[in-house]
C-alpha cells in the first residue's frame, strides 16, 4: 500500500481540522450565520465544530467552486482566524498550504473562506487502523518538506497531530496540506535572530504528539515540530501508543499523567527494550531531533534521506 491507496478510501464523510464531529453533518446554525456571505458565498452545510468556531462546506455562487468556511464568534474576542488568516496568507506560496479567499466580518462573525480539502489523516487512520511502512515514509517526506519550508519562513506549527494534516481533492488527492495554524508562533526575534528559552505554564499542543521538551513545558522550536512527526509516523505504523488514553488507565487522581507520558516517550527510543517493530531508521530519527539543540537548525534532508532508505528497502 503507497500514498494512493492511503488517501483513496471510500464512503466516509469529508472533514477539515475538526473537533467534536459526531452528528455535525447536515445541520447549520442559521440563527447567526447568513445564508449567503460576502455576497459570494454560500453556505451548504456544517461539517465541523471546534472549541473557538464552526466550519462549513459552502460553494462560490458566482465560479459554483466548492469551498471551506470558518466562522468564529467576535464575541468569543479570541481572534484566531483572523490571527490564521494572516499566517495562511504569508505562507501562501508554499506547496501544501491552502488558499485564503477571503476574510471579513459582519456584526456578529469572523469568516475565513479557504479551499476546500479531503480527509484529514486521523478519518483516514480511524478507517484504515494501520498504514504500511511504505505510505508511512512517503507521508512523512511530504510532511518533513512541508515544516521545511514553513520554518524557513520564520515560523513553529506546535501543534503536529494527524487531524492538522489533509489530502487535497481531485488533482491534488495524494499532496498533503496543512491546517490549524492557531498555536503557531515565529521563532526568530524583530532582528531575525532566535528566541531565547524559556519555560511555558503549560504544555503547548496536544498531550499525544508532544515532545519532550513539550512535556517539561520548555519553549518550543523547530526541532519540537520534528519531534511530533516522529511520533505520528509510529502511531500510523503501530495502530496506537502506548501512552494514548493513558487517563482512562490511572485511578490515582494524584497521578501526574504528564510525567508518566513523557517516561513512556522517552523509552521508546531504547532498542533492547523495543518489542513494538518500530522501524530502525525510524527510531535514529527521533534520537536526531532529541539530540538537536533549542536554536538548530534541523538537518532536514537528513531526515529525508533516512525515510527514503526505507522506502527503496520496501522496494
Amino acid at each position: 500500500m503507497d500514498i494512493k491507496n492511503v488517501s483513496n478510501i471510500p464512503n466516509i464523510p469529508n472533514q477539515q481540522n475538526i473537533i467534536n464531529t459526531t452528528n455535525t453533518r447536515n445541520t447549520r446554525n442559521t440563527t447567526n450565520i447568513p445564508n449567503i456571505i460576502n455576497q459570494k458565498y454560500k453556505i451548504i452545510e456544517k461539517i465541523g465544530q471546534g472549541t473557538f468556531g464552526t466550519i462549513y462546506k459552502g460553494q462560490n455562487i458566482r465560479t459554483s467552486e466548492q469551498i471551506a468556511i470558518k466562522v468564529e464568534p467576535i464575541e468569543n474576542q479570541t481572534k484566531l482566524i483572523k490571527n490564521e488568516s494572516i499566517i495562511y496568507n504569508y505562507l501562501k506560496n508554499i506547496n501544501g498550504i491552502p488558499s485564503v479567499k477571503w476574510f471579513g466580518k459582519d456584526e456578529i462573525n469572523y469568516y475565513m473562506v479557504i479551499d476546500l480539502l479531503g480527509h484529514s489523516l486521523k478519518t483516514i487512520k480511524d478507517y484504515k487502523k494501520v498504514f504500511s511502512l511504505k505510505a508511512t515514509f512517503q507521508l512523512g517526506i511530504q510532511i518533513v518538506n512541508l515544516l521545511k519550508s514553513i520554518h524557513e519562513k520564520g515560523l513553529i506549527h506546535r501543534d503536529i497531530k494527524p487531524d492538522n494534516f489533509l489530502f487535497g481533492l481531485a488533482e491534488r488527492k495524494t499532496q498533503i496540506f496543512m491546517i490549524d495554524f492557531g498555536l503557531c508562533k515565529s521563532f526568530l526575534n524583530n532582528d531575525r535572530t532566535h528566541i531565547d528559552m524559556k519555560k511555558n505554564q503549560n504544555l503547548i499542543g496536544s498531550q499525544t504528539y508532544a515532545s519532550i521538551n513539550a512535556h517539561n513545558y520548555d519553549e518550543l522550536s523547530r526541532r519540537d515540530d520534528l519531534e511530533s512527526v516522529c511520533y505520528m509516523l509510529i502511531y500510523f505504523v503501530l495502530g496506537k501508543l502506548d501512552w494514548q488514553n493513558i487517563n482512562t488507565n490511572i485511578n490515582n487522581k494524584n497521578t501526574n499523567t504528564n510525567v508518566i507520558i513523557k517516561q513512556i516517550k522517552e523509552n521508546i527510543t531504547n532498542i533492547d527494550k523495543n518489542d513494538k517493530q518500530i522501524p530502525l531508521n525510524l527510531i535514529t530519527i527521533l534520537q536526531y531531533t532529541r539530540t538537536l539543540k533549542f536554536k538548530e537548525e534541523p538537518d532536514y534532508d537528513y531526515i529525508i534521506d533516512m525515510l527514503t532508505v526505507e522506502i527503496n528497502d520496501l522496494s
